[in-house]
């Protein structure tokens, strides 16, 4: 099986999209299905504005059709729905190509953050660019829910992975003393990280990630640590040396960075979300709750001895099998198939 992913999100990007089909190709590749992706590294680009670290391609019909003649893959699946993700759609529309698409991000949500644009005038472009495909993979029941309620069609299951090898617990306090409350991801405004800085919270917060909102932050929180990004074993003691993971977002699918935390058996305080109600037992790896002050000092109090157990149901290679086995349904049966059939419990 050879399948080509058209993607704007790649390196040097730093986040889940990335992450996610880094991994997956590996994985795949030991189930004896090879990727190569369409990126905008061999492309011109452009800034997107508001987030310079995001470069937009420029790239044409024929580009796209120069890869799949050197690739020759079986199957095209499109993870984004920036410039290469339109201009591979166009190019499988014109050829009756089939394809699969992937719901990564809640761009309307970021969008409107940024501008004075509507959010269903976004939620309509992203239906009408989905749903010419054979199916779409989403990776929460509640995301799907919502999505089916705006107008998405042939919706597909497609979980996340982490890695448990990298996170697990680990007698290390690398920021001193608890209690210790972390944010780890991208420091961009739709991540609203301001509602976890403005908490009045014992202890120390600290931000490990980077993003157009890095400066900002920093000057306006000079209390807080901001480490910048961390990876590998750095990022590992990271989660293992803090005492409550805080997830602000509201506009995530998913949020890998839950699964490390968990598997790091870090428990989560969230708002009860899209991600965070997929992912986090209420009581048990976390506390879900409107008011994050309160979730977060709940959470301190949550036994941490069963949360690994509960990130370990997430396996890469499962995701692997998921994302093999959807693309094979959604070219080969019109309509794909239900999230809400196939989907396992979070």
């Amino acid at each position: 099986m050879r399948i080509l992913v058209a993607t704007d999100a790649w390196r040097p990007q730093v986040n889940g999209v990335v992450r996610t089909y880094e991994r997956l190709a590996a994985e795949a590749g030991k189930l004896g299905a090879t990727l190569d992706f369409l990126t905008p590294e061999p492309f011109p680009t452009l800034p997107l504005p508001t987030y310079a670290e995001i470069r937009l391609a420029l790239l044409t019909l024929r580009e796209v059709e120069a890869k799949v003649a050197e690739f020759r893959p079986d199957y095209i699946h499109i993870a984004t729905e920036g410039p290469i993700g339109l201009v591979t759609r166009s190019w499988c529309l014109r050829q009756s190509k089939r394809f699969t698409t992937s719901y990564h991000t809640r761009f309307p949500d970021y969008l409107s953050a940024r501008l004075p644009v509507p959010k269903e005038w976004g939620y309509t472009v992203q239906a009408w660019f989905h749903n010419a495909g054979a199916g779409m993979m989403v990776s929460t029941k509640s995301l799907a829910d919502e999505l089916v309620g705006r107008g998405f069609q042939r919706i597909m299951p497609w979980t996340r992975g982490v890695d448990t090898d990298l996170f697990h617990p680990r007698a290390v306090r690398p920021f001193g003393d608890g209690p210790v409350f972390l944010y780890v991801g991208r420091v961009a405004i739709e991540k609203n990280i301001d509602d976890f800085l403005k908490l009045d919270l014992p202890g120390r917060k600290v931000v490990v990630g980077g993003g157009p909102e890095l400066g900002v932050l920093t000057a306006r929180y000079p209390e807080v640590l901001f480490t910048g990004p961390r990876g590998g074993k750095e990022l590992a003691e990271s989660y293992a040396g803090a005492d409550v993971f805080v997830f602000p977002s509201r506009t995530d699918t998913f949020g890998i960075v839950l699964l490390e935390a968990l598997a790091s058996g870090l428990p989560v305080a969230a708002y009860p979300v899209t991600g965070p109600l997929d992912v986090v037992q209420p009581g048990v790896t976390g506390v879900l709750s409107e008011d994050l002050r309160e979730a977060a000092l709940a959470a301190l109090t949550i036994d941490r001895a069963g949360l690994r157990a509960s990130a370990m149901s997430f396996g890469w290679q499962a995701c692997a099998h998921q994302f093999l086995d959807n693309i094979v349904v959604a070219n080969g049966q019109v309509g794909g198939v239900s999230l809400a059939e196939k989907a396992p419990a979070a």
